[in-house]
């Protein structure tokens, strides 16, 4: 790698994860190439971690591309020098990538008369299950159904079965046709507390035109415009995260409407024509930083 760079006059080398930056961080010295690196979520960069300073504290560094300005502001935290080429390029999308069919509703047993919420995830402590199943304590509309999809969700049982709409909380485990789920859904959840960069399950469901409710946490407030595209919620707090559920439960219009701006706000300011554009533009001024 190291003859590569210097034989082959790279002007930049991009490294997008902890195996690729170190590799690059090293081969890159005695190189006229500078070193650019990808992050992608909030939290666990240290200036106290020696492991640190073989990815994006490596002095190698140049420039930190970041997935959200959450990100970007946690990481200029922790960066020694250049702050200033600590910077936000937005993942690029196409709304072709993501047009699926709708998942049936049939399959879960529910009709065009309910309303479907899906929350899709990993499940970890970050994730703030907990939160979710605590708001639908506060949720009336017999007609409201919650699918939970992915993994994990065994430690979060018995708060399910406490749940009074537990009748109506569908485990339905890993799927692969997350996209087509969220476009039969008529909004999705996301009601992580920490660790979140820019999360894809809100960008699949604005993708399909599904509206969205999530937390303050990580990027999840610049893909979603409170009271716009969806609602944002204080991280962490049960009964706010009701609240906002209850109105697009109660008000088939408003999911409506914020589903065409969140689809709109997705196509506008999330595509994949300006991640190029402001990717050749940072590399550009990196070059020409004396």
């Amino acid at each position: 790698l190291h003859h590569e760079l210097k034989n082959g006059n790279y002007d930049i080398c991009y490294g997008f994860n902890s195996k690729t930056i170190p590799n690059l961080a090293f081969a890159s010295i005695g190189t006229k190439a500078k070193l650019v690196t990808y992050r992608g979520t909030t939290g666990g960069l240290y200036r106290h971690d020696p492991s640190a300073y073989l990815t994006h504290l490596h002095p190698k560094v140049e420039g930190i591309i970041c997935v959200s300005n959450a990100v970007r502001d946690d990481v200029r935290k922790h960066v020694w020098h250049n702050k200033d080429q600590v910077v936000t390029i937005y993942k690029g999308h196409q709304l072709a990538w993501y047009q699926v069919p709708q998942t049936e509703r049939s399959e879960f047993g529910l009709t065009d008369d309910h309303i479907i919420a899906v929350c899709a995830a990993h499940v970890r402590p970050s994730k703030g299950i907990s939160v979710l199943i605590e708001a639908t304590h506060h949720i009336n509309n017999p007609n409201f159904h919650l699918l939970l999809v992915g993994s994990g969700f065994e430690p979060h049982f018995d708060e399910i079965k406490q749940s009074p709409m537990a009748e109506r909380i569908h485990l339905i485990g890993h799927r692969q046709d997350v996209p087509s789920i969220m476009a039969m859904a008529d909004f999705q959840i996301q009601p992580s507390i920490s660790g979140e960069g820019l999360p894809r399950t809100i960008i699949e469901a604005m993708a399909n035109g599904t509206t969205s409710v999530v937390t303050t946490t990580g990027g999840s407030p610049e893909l979603v415009d409170d009271g716009q595209t969806g609602f944002v919620v204080p991280t962490g707090d049960a009964q706010a995260f009701a609240e906002a559920m209850n109105k697009l439960i109660n008000d088939k219009t408003k999911i409506e409407q914020f589903s065409i701006a969140a689809k709109e706000k997705l196509d506008r300011e999330f595509n994949a024509t300006m991640t190029v554009k402001h990717h050749i533009e940072f590399f550009e001024q990196l070059l020409n930083k004396q």
